[in-house]
């Protein structure tokens, strides 16, 4: 196969900031994808539904004709539920994220307690919204590296078991745990997976020293995860989707003292998931995963119009202008195998 043309794919978990920062990522997710999932995680956070109209305006205007961002309602303790059914009845938002309060980045604001938004979660349920989820917990005390095998137990779990009926993605799955989790739960949890968590394992972070660019969260995990993460992406169970998870951080905030978390993977995408699905000789799955799992899963239709890939090297760049500084792409001066049309 030398070429590979699927329905037009969407991306179900996207980080596009704001400002100069949209300006200069929202085309590169828009060259690819017909639509995304846009997380809230903004400084304020997208808390009301006036505060996500005008982010999907800005982000229109980013990104130019033909790309639909898809907005999400940032959860807080104090999350209201009529304010949710509102939000969805008008077409505003799509979904709600819980980020965990301190998980990830700018999710101070977060739920500090699962208990605390069961109202709002309740009303999600009878509405039919669906609930995006960073799938971790914060205490100091659980290792890093398993704090998403912990949450499935402590925090999944109950709410899969007092809201049956609500929908919800578990995102950047990371573990073999997870894999295995979503695998056997009932049809309404379905997990995104990202093209770092399929090609990266803990040992990328270390690789002749520190190296800040393949520094993400959930952060990567051992090989047999990884293994069991790209099982899954290649399976074509509908149960996993494309999420590219893709974060932009400017050169000097990823090589800091304290380094930002994020790899921003929007430039070639759907480059690297190509070449995960043709190592595994699962390209014929690729379109299921890439432009038909999720959107069934949302209750939205299939896009129309095609995309196409070309078995065809190229090299990624180093590093690329934006915001008046330079951000570092995934796979930076490495080789891919395809190229898009």
């Amino acid at each position: 196969m030398q070429t590979l043309t699927i329905r037009r794919p969407d991306d179900w978990h996207l980080h596009l900031r704001d400002g100069a920062m949209l300006e200069a990522v929202a085309p590169w997710s828009a060259r690819q994808f017909a639509r995304a999932i846009i997380m809230p995680n903004l400084v304020p956070p997208v808390t009301s539904v006036a505060a996500a109209s005008a982010y999907r305006e800005r982000i229109r205007a980013a990104a130019g004709p033909g790309f639909t961002p898809l907005m999400t309602c940032y959860l807080t303790d104090d999350a209201d539920p009529d304010a949710l059914e509102r939000g969805h009845r008008e077409g505003v938002w799509v979904a709600a994220k819980l980020y965990p309060a301190g998980a990830t980045t700018n999710s101070h604001s977060g739920v500090t307690d699962i208990r605390r938004i069961a109202p709002a979660l309740e009303r999600m349920q009878a509405i039919g919204m669906v609930l995006c989820v960073h799938g971790e917990v914060t205490d100091p005390e659980i290792d890093i590296f398993d704090r998403e095998a912990v949450f499935l137990g402590r925090v999944l779990a109950p709410v899969m078991r007092d809201f049956p009926d609500l929908k919800i993605v578990l995102e950047h799955i990371t573990t073999a745990d997870s894999a295995e989790f979503v695998r056997d739960a009932g049809p309404n949890l379905a997990a995104t997976i990202t093209p770092q968590h399929l090609h990266l394992n803990r040992n990328a972070l270390f690789a002749g020293g520190l190296r800040p660019h393949a520094y993400c969260l959930p952060v990567v995990k051992r090989e047999r995860h990884r293994l069991a993460v790209r099982a899954a992406a290649v399976s074509g169970s509908p149960k996993f989707f494309l999420g590219t998870d893709s974060a932009p951080h400017l050169r000097e905030a990823k090589e800091s003292g304290c380094g930002c978390a994020g790899i921003w993977n929007a430039p070639h995408a759907l480059e690297s998931y190509a070449t995960v699905f043709d190592e595994e000789g699962a390209l014929d799955r690729f379109e299921g995963f890439a432009s038909e799992h999720g959107p069934r899963f949302y209750g939205l239709p299939l896009n129309e119009g095609t995309i196409s890939l070309e078995r065809k090297p190229q090299k990624v760049p180093g590093e690329i202008a934006a915001a008046g500084s330079m951000l570092v792409p995934f796979h930076a001066g490495e080789e891919l195998g395809w190229t898009l049309a």
